[in-house]
């Protein structure tokens, strides 16, 4: 298993960000005290909460010490950022509690979201607040297009590593919700993400759902298998009027009181 690349992961920073400041928006009027930001990356999304919640003491967690690499080198010379503390961990083994637990685009990573929400309701202090974002974005042609392509390939991924996706349907958190609080709220958002170019479609996944298929190439097997996909984006995605094309991401979020 290969660790994650920052550097890829925040070429497209605005667009990855703008859920996180749209999620912490929504609970600016909670003004939490102690925060933890699970699967905080490259400190993106752990700045965003301090920049809401500029007294707030942050603590931003990651398995990937790429990522928490990035994110100390990013932020630990910026004043406003200096005292965030960025740190290797694992969501499920949390042992403090918090005023606020907030994730962006992580989740989908973590198994066994019955018993993953409960968990991490009861890591909240007395009125603290759950706030997360995950993408549901697996029926978008860009997703699709890369198994296809991967499936109808002659190269070998039988070793290929991939990190368990566990996302659920709206209504099965609903579920899940109701069974934790009484006080709850679930909204979906479809971002439409400006892309200048089919080959950005394929730099957006390069660092992320592609990685488990790249990995198992050579460079000239992973340029073969690029082009071919390369190719079957632009029969699916149109060029627009200003020369660009669209992705269309599909985004869940929720909020829960303890």
């Amino acid at each position: 298993m290969s660790d994650w690349n920052s550097e890829l992961y925040l070429k497209f920073n605005e667009q990855r960000t703008q859920p996180a400041m749209d999620l912490a928006k929504r609970i600016e009027r909670y003004n939490p005290f102690t925060i933890v930001d699970l699967g905080c990356g490259p400190g993106n999304s752990t700045a965003v909460l301090k920049s809401v919640f500029p007294k707030a003491r942050l603590t931003g967690i990651d398995n990937s010490p790429n990522m928490i690499e990035q994110a100390r080198k990013t932020y630990s010379d910026i004043e406003a950022y200096s005292d965030i503390e960025f740190k290797l961990g694992d969501i499920q083994n949390l042992n403090e509690h918090y005023d606020l637990i907030f994730s962006n685009a992580c989740l989908q990573w973590v198994p066994d979201h019955e018993s993953l929400l409960p968990f991490l309701m009861k890591s909240l202090n007395e009125q603290g607040v759950l706030a997360v974002q995950i993408p549901i974005n697996e029926q978008e042609p860009l997703f699709q297009m890369i198994k296809e392509t991967a499936t109808q390939s002659t190269s070998d991924f039988s070793q290929a590593y991939f990190e368990k996706n566990d996302t659920l349907v709206p209504d099965d958190y609903y579920e899940i919700l109701s069974t934790c609080t009484s006080d709850f709220d679930i909204w979906e958002t479809v971002y439409y993400h400006d892309m200048p170019s089919h080959e950005e479609l394929v730099n957006w996944v390069r660092g992320t759902r592609l990685r488990p298929y790249l990995n198992c190439l050579n460079d000239e097997e992973q340029q073969i298998f690029e082009a071919e996909l390369l190719r079957r984006l632009k029969a699916q995605y149109p060029v627009r009027k200003n020369k660009h094309v669209i992705l269309k991401f599909r985004r869940l979020f929720f909020i829960a009181i303890k």
